[in-house]
């Protein structure tokens, strides 16, 4: 088998491993068509059917920059959610749909429906300290003791 033919089998079993997992949250999510497409920023023409296509391995999420970003932030925020979460692991869909103080009392999934990739962004800051200290641009920053130079 060629390179470029393994490495289009690799890409393809990537995105289906991406697609299924986030399928599988946006089910424990118990999110609607339209949510998922919100979310993922995709089309509205891509139906219930083709959600179930992505649930059964039959097809995969587009191979598209902006898609595959937006489902890295839901899987780092699912990630976070099972951290904070680890004995509960149903708590994730109640968390994402319940309104918070920190959000103006709205929820972190209408604080991503309505901010997209940057709703996305503040709902993941608030889970993940190291990922919001990571878009401070401290990952730069090292310690030194006073009086050393």
């Amino acid at each position: 088998m060629s390179d470029d033919k393994q490495a289009a089998e690799d890409k393809r079993e990537a995105l289906v491993q991406i697609t299924q997992a986030v399928m599988r949250l946006m089910d424990a999510w118990e999110l609607n068509t339209q949510q998922m497409q919100a979310l993922l920023l995709l089309p509205s023409n891509v139906r219930a059917r083709a959600f179930q296509k992505y649930r059964d391995g039959k097809d995969v999420l587009p191979d598209d920059a902006d898609v595959l970003r937006r489902a890295s932030y839901l899987l780092r925020i699912a990630d976070a959610l099972r951290t904070t979460y680890p004995r509960n692991p149903r708590m994730s869909g109640r968390w994402i749909k319940q309104a918070h103080r920190r959000f103006g009392r709205r929820s972190p999934l209408s604080i991503i429906l309505e901010g997209g990739e940057g709703g996305m962004i503040a709902v993941l800051s608030e889970l993940d300290c190291t990922f919001s200290w990571d878009l401070t641009g401290s990952k730069g920053t090292t310690y030194r003791p006073a009086g050393s130079s």
